[in-house]
């Protein structure tokens, strides 16, 4: 028996007919390997961005402007934004394939979550470079 967006099915098939259409093996080795690599890159990043935070928040506005107009500050704050936000859609979208089972609804909500993510990261990279050049 499956299941598929609530409803329930009987199937018989073989376990040929089971694994084809699955895809590849290695199609999900560039996924996991990427979702390592930003947790990694997260660490030293959040440690330095861990460290500014009080400072920028007791500072005021000018005196942010000023730290983030230093190019260190901001290239590191564009690495974590870009490496976070990565990370999130990845970790959301092994979720979602993981235990949505809706065969009209999966493909949704990735494009969806895709969108989404791409959307909120470009509005932070354009909030950060405009505070820098502005």
């Amino acid at each position: 028996m499956t299941e598929s967006c609530g409803k329930t099915h009987k199937k018989i098939e073989t376990p040929l007919a089971r694994a084809k259409g699955l895809g590849s093996a290695k199609s999900g080795y560039k996924h996991w390997w990427m979702q390592r690599v930003t947790a990694l890159a997260l660490i030293p990043l959040s440690v330095w961005l861990l460290f500014h935070l009080p400072n920028i928040f007791t500072a005021s506005y000018a005196e942010a402007q000023l730290w983030m107009s230093d190019p260190w500050n901001a290239v590191t704050l564009l690495l974590f934004l870009w490496a976070a936000f990565y990370h999130a859609l990845l970790g959301l979208e092994v979720i979602i394939e993981d235990y949505v089972h809706c065969h009209v609804g999966k493909p949704v909500m990735l494009i969806f979550t895709r969108f989404l993510f791409l959307g909120a990261g470009v509005m932070a990279v354009y909030a950060v470079l405009k505070i820098n050049f502005a």
